[in-house]
């Protein structure tokens, strides 16, 4: 191998490790960011939670694309539950989609109506049924947290889910004006769904700033049904 052949390998690597750290860093930032913004606003008892009107029960299914149980969503329901049993919210806001169709409108394996099944488990929890609002547009965190402020008009709002998601949550919900504060529901401690989960959360902190970036704007159909 020639030496200039030699030399633009290394200059090839140079640039490689370069993009990488680049990438890593502007991860690392993305991720401290948020954690940072959110510090003092999610909380795991719910004495010290503080009380809104509004609960916004972030969307998600009780099966899990493989076809498995999912824990989040029995945690993200027994969480609202306490919260509204407790008296800290009266009404729950439940975001999610209805996934059980693709675009095409084919029948989808395991797919199902968020809020719809969120709805059920709340009333199965002692929940009133009058006060729990189905919100169908909650197809990403983002327009969940979008719809809160500009649909539904609230100024405050207590988020319910995993810490992880609660805090990107809170960010978001800076971005629209929305005051929020997040209530962390049990997180699975099963070592696979960690780490798609710290995984999924790190590319969404990515797709956080991606969206403000490019200005990123949901645009809602449903009109607002709130008490």
């Amino acid at each position: 191998m020639s030496s200039m052949m030699s030399h633009k390998i290394k200059r090839i690597f140079v640039y490689i490790g370069i993009a990488v750290a680049a990438v890593l860093l502007t991860v690392g930032a993305c991720w401290v960011a948020v954690d940072t913004n959110a510090s003092g606003r999610v909380y795991d008892d719910v004495g010290q939670v503080p009380a809104m009107r509004y609960g916004l029960l972030l969307g998600t299914s009780p099966v899990t694309p493989r076809g498995t149980h999912n824990i989040n969503f029995d945690t993200r329901i027994k969480a609202a539950a306490e919260l509204y049993h407790a008296g800290k919210v009266q009404y729950i806001i439940a975001s999610g989609g209805d996934y059980r169709r693709d675009d095409r409108g084919n029948a989808v394996r395991y797919g199902c109506d968020e809020p719809r099944r969120m709805q059920r488990a709340l009333i199965a929890a002692g929940v009133d049924s009058t006060h729990i609002i189905l919100d169908y547009e909650g197809t990403r965190t983002l327009y969940s947290v979008a719809k809160a402020r500009r649909v539904y008009g609230l100024d405050s709002v207590l988020l319910i889910s995993q810490e992880y998601h609660n805090r990107r949550a809170i960010w978001q919900a800076d971005h629209y004006g929305l005051y929020a504060v997040g209530y962390n529901a049990a997180h699975s401690s099963e070592r696979g769904n960690i780490i798609r989960n710290t995984l999924r959360e790190t590319l969404a902190r990515v797709k956080l700033y991606i969206d403000l970036w490019f200005g990123a704007e949901p645009q809602f159909v449903a009109a607002a049904n709130h008490k």
